[in-house]
């Protein structure tokens, strides 16, 4: 990376990485919690995917019980804490919300919920306790959103959990993928924490391999966990980031997004690599990320370069809004075709409406997507994907083989983390009557349809 200073001394960058929804105070909280309605059939609750009974932990808030209303969001979401931060709130609860239509101006349920889940990671309170051992075990592969979220409901129902991850801290995504002014690494950390005192043991710097690749530098087989254990749940996400297959992408100033942002997480400032001029390839949610990112680190100019229009563009309207605010530049229907430089990156080669030009740049960003594990799902695990290379699954997340359960990005292709929560829930229940043939449901599992009034015989 060719040595470029950020004219930003490290006090103005912290304030450029403070969060960009702030806490709420205790009285701010009170009142806002008032403003709720309280809705029957709540669209909030519907429209959040673990369902968490949003009116009833706002209505607690509103009491002063704000322990309680912890507990209601980590019954139906483990990683409440998280997702209070980074759920694109808009889009779910907030953008549901009846005052929204009313005085448009919706309830702030992820800051409400923050308050409440923070209240008690503060506090050190345990919210919940493992149940009594019933004998079983199961291994989980992955420590991001579906595998904390699983593993949470497994050890309150008295299954031994061990979380086998591949990198040093625990918490995927959420840990290492989230841009900092959204949530620090600190808050992922402290869900896993939350849920290790639970009995969850995680095992770190573990990589789950074929018989034919077991060494003995830390790699286990996944042999070793079928025989192991009673199941195994897949929660690993997606691989490698995509490649764009043009000249000059293996460059040294070519880097991926969430390498980027994994850098920036360690709030090491100085050491994240940063160009002066940078281009950012891809228009979804880490491509804003990263542009937005690159530009608060002391960037002088920062580029998102897609090769569709803006309408097409996968990032949420309010993200694309704030990359907007901090002076980011957009190139629509610009397609990459290479990279130029010699021993380092001089600019990008673009096509668009026909003809060739080239965009000066000293640093290019990759955020074009993740790759499958195809051959990690068909070769090592050895259960079915389908033609996008998607683990297939049954509604119990159970795949073909039916001791392995999965879910998260693994099984979606790449959604939000409240998403992989609930498939993590949901795993959970299936493993559970796979292994005792008892059903168990735990909050949100399923939204049910409110009860309907009664018909008048005689409506005359």
């Amino acid at each position: 990376m060719s040595a470029y200073c950020s004219p930003l001394d490290i006090r103005q960058i912290e304030q450029n990485f403070a969060e960009i929804n702030p806490a709420m105070s205790a009285p701010e909280a009170l009142q806002e919690a008032n403003r709720c309605l309280y809705c029957f059939d709540a669209p909030c609750t519907r429209a959040c995917p673990t369902h968490i009974d949003v009116p009833a932990f706002i209505k607690k808030i509103a009491s002063g019980n704000v322990t309680g209303a912890a507990r209601v969001i980590f019954d139906a979401n483990p990683i409440g804490a998280s997702c209070a931060r980074v759920c694109p709130v808009e889009v779910l609860c907030e953008g549901a919300c009846v005052e929204k239509t009313l005085v448009k101006k919706p309830i702030e349920i992820g800051r409400l919920q923050r308050y409440a889940t923070d209240h008690v990671m503060s506090n050190g309170t345990r919210i919940y306790e493992p149940g009594p051992r019933n004998g079983r075990s199961v291994a989980i592969i992955g420590s991001g959103p579906a595998g904390l979220s699983c593993a949470s409901y497994l050890a309150r129902t008295g299954y031994s959990v061990t979380v086998f991850e591949r990198k040093e801290k625990a918490g995927g995504l959420d840990t290492y993928g989230m841009a900092e002014y959204k949530m620090p690494q600190s808050v992922s950390l402290s869900e896993v924490e939350h849920i290790a005192a639970m009995g969850v043991e995680f095992r770190l710097g573990v990589e789950i391999c074929s018989d034919a690749e077991a060494r003995s530098d830390g790699t286990v087989t996944f042999s070793d966990l079928m025989a192991e254990y009673d199941a195994v749940f897949l929660a690993t996400g997606l691989g490698a980031t995509n490649r764009l297959n043009i000249p000059g992408e293996d460059l040294p100033n070519v880097i991926d997004a969430l390498k980027f942002i994994e850098t920036i997480k360690t709030r090491d400032w100085h050491a994240v690599p940063l160009g002066r001029n940078v281009v950012v390839i891809g228009a979804g949610n880490t491509a804003i990320d990263a542009v937005t990112q690159a530009k608060r680190l002391g960037a002088e100019k920062v580029t998102l370069v897609y090769r569709r229009t803006e309408m097409d563009a996968p990032a949420y309207d309010y993200e694309m809004e704030l990359a907007r605010k901090d002076g980011v530049e957009f190139m629509w229907e610009t397609t990459p075709i290479e990279i130029l430089g010699d021993g380092a990156v001089s600019g990008i080669r673009v096509r668009q409406a026909g003809r060739e030009f080239e965009v000066g740049c000293d640093q290019v960003i990759k955020a074009i997507g993740q790759q499958k594990m195809y051959s990690f799902f068909s070769d090592v695990a050895r259960v079915e994907t389908d033609e996008k290379g998607r683990v297939v699954v049954a509604e119990n997340m159970q795949t073909s083989d039916p001791k392995v359960f999965a879910g998260g990005d693994c099984v979606n292709g790449g959604a939000e983390a409240v998403d992989a929560s609930q498939m993590g829930k949901l795993a959970a229940m299936g493993i559970h009557e796979m292994l005792s043939g008892e059903k168990i449901e735990f909050a949100g599992a399923i939204l049910r349809d409110p009860p309907k009034a009664p018909v008048d015989p005689n409506p005359h």
